[in-house]
């Protein structure tokens, strides 16, 4: 018999090797075949674990969302300044496109809507980083540092323009040069268009 701690380790070794199998292939072309071989593993002993190539990726995706969330608190509450807060949120979110290709790619990609735990993880993933913006943004206005009337729309707001800016931010920019642009992208944000 299994003991309880191994088993969540052989499980979250399974979990890693699949990510790297999945960020490699993408979900579709992925197969329980390979992500045995990877985790050096029988495929057999993937289904003790596992009933099915969903449900590995869905661990991963889970994984992956918590994640983010870790990253994005510590990055957040590392600062004292709301600006610097915000802006490390952005570059955060932005730098961990790469790192957690399978949580972006179950969120973005279409062909992968129909799997109930993508909408389920996306639902609160969105509702956690709207509560983590507009703590930032309440924290700015009392520090007087922000000038906002409704943080909650705000928030939204920011949010998902962010969201909206990841891929071709990423994708014409690279990692190098995101901080230049996310220095633009605040100036906009925080200062708008319009000329004072």
């Amino acid at each position: 018999m299994i003991q309880s701690n191994e088993k969540d380790e052989v499980r979250e070794a399974i979990i890693s090797a699949a990510a790297l199998v999945f960020r490699k292939y993408g979900f579709r072309k992925t197969t329980m075949d390979e992500i045995a071989l990877a985790a050096h593993k029988a495929k057999s002993s993937l289904y003790y674990y596992f009933g099915s190539k969903e449900e590995v990726f869905q661990a991963v995706v889970e994984k992956e969302a918590l994640s983010l969330r870790a990253n994005l608190s510590n990055a957040v509450n590392a600062l004292n300044d709301p600006r610097g807060k915000l802006k490390a949120y952005i570059s955060t979110r932005m730098q961990s496109l790469e790192e957690l290709a399978n949580f972006y790619d179950a969120i973005h990609n279409e062909q992968l809507t129909h799997f109930d735990f993508i909408g389920r993880i996306r639902q609160k993933q969105d509702k956690e980083e709207v509560v983590m913006m507009q703590n930032i943004l309440i924290d700015g206005v009392a520090r007087k540092t922000f000038q906002v009337e409704d943080t909650e729309l705000a928030a939204i707001a920011i949010v998902i323009a962010i969201k909206g800016l990841e891929i071709p931010l990423l994708t014409t920019s690279r990692i190098e040069n995101i901080d230049l642009h996310l220095d633009h992208l605040l100036d906009i944000l925080l200062y708008g268009l319009v000329k004072r």
